[in-house]
């Protein structure tokens, strides 16, 4: 347990030293204040779930904790994840290059909403966790996995990318970045790639995902799709 908080406090560590590299460097300066406001209020939501998971739910916090590309394993998966991860980073170096060269202004409403928007965003992602524990960062089936239908699961069958959406969106809008959206372009393509795999997989191999799929159409957004 020890040996995995530890894992866990690094990778966050890791993360947030990629994603502050790739915000300082392109932006070439300190003086980007909305960067910093970002990274207080990504940094703070990130940590406050990993220390639920901590105290829990150990084995949440594992599964979570041991995802990457190269651990998906099938090889459509790590081509999705692999993609996903080069178009996250990319929406902070095209947004520290939108405020280095100023190709675009955002007001600081927009700004604030951004922030709100990954706030948001994490906090669906955390409500998810605390209704599912076999939310894995890998696409896999654990020995006592069951379907989970119940909380935001009864409403929508991915609600997870619904916050992973929500604070996708929210990132470029924090950092002061209309340009930093397209980047959210190809993730949000690959998501719905990964979502549409993930359900033939879980449909193959987890007992009673076909039903589940029967009672609840809508994938994302309800009455939508």
């Amino acid at each position: 347990m020890k040996n995995l908080n530890i894992k866990a406090f690094g990778g966050l560590l890791f993360l947030l030293l990629v994603i502050a590299m790739s915000l300082f460097l392109p932006a070439w300066m300190l003086d980007y204040w909305q960067a910093w406001i970002f990274l207080a209020v990504f940094s703070m939501s990130i940590l406050a779930i990993t220390l639920y998971l901590m105290k829990k739910d150990q084995k949440l916090l594992e599964r979570r904790v041991n995802g990457s590309p190269i651990a998906e394993k099938e090889t459509i998966q790590k081509i999705i994840q692999s993609i996903a991860g080069i178009a996250f980073i990319a929406i902070f170096v095209l947004s520290a290059l939108n405020h280095r060269f100023g190709w675009s202004v955002v007001s600081m409403y927009i700004v604030v909403s951004g922030d709100v928007l990954v706030a948001l965003g994490l906090l669906i992602v955390f409500l998810v966790f605390k209704e599912n524990t076999f939310t894995s960062a890998t696409i896999e089936v654990g020995t006592e996995q069951k379907v989970i239908s119940t909380g935001p699961y009864a409403l929508v069958r991915h609600p997870m990318y619904i916050g992973a959406f929500t604070m996708l969106i929210g990132v470029p809008l924090a950092l002061g970045s209309w340009l930093g959206l397209l980047a959210v372009i190809p993730i949000a393509l690959v998501i719905i790639w990964r979502l549409l795999d993930e359900e033939k997989f879980l449909t193959k191999n987890l007992s009673g995902y076909a039903e589940y799929l029967s009672r609840v159409k809508y994938r994302l957004i309800p009455f939508v799709w």
